[in-house]
């Protein structure tokens, strides 16, 4: 059995700020993944096309409501009891504070 924390065991109030971390991880790996086919294009002699500049600026839109999400979401958590802070962000992958 491991140490490790699991999102499955997170208290409901540290729920919504995990959702809002997935969400936003989601935007962010689409639009990374997009500038690496893009990147892919260029280095082949390629040039956006004027609807890939639009869906990269729809991804980056997208990413940004996101990031706006989870800083809302964690806000809303500093008036949560410690222990479930660090569970929280220990499920974020941030580890155990202090290490």
């Amino acid at each position: 059995m491991s140490d490790d924390p699991s999102p499955d065991d997170l208290p409901p109030e540290a729920r919504p700020a995990y959702e809002a971390y997935l969400a936003m991880s989601e935007t962010k790996q689409a639009y990374f993944s997009f500038m690496v086919e893009l990147d892919e294009k260029y280095k082949q002699g390629g040039e956006a096309t004027i609807a890939e500049n639009l869906k990269l600026e729809q991804l980056l839109d997208a990413h940004d409501e996101q990031v706006k999400a989870f800083n809302k979401a964690m806000a809303d958590c500093k008036n949560m009891d410690a222990a479930v802070r660090n569970q929280l962000i220990a499920a974020m992958g941030g580890g155990k504070p202090g290490q």
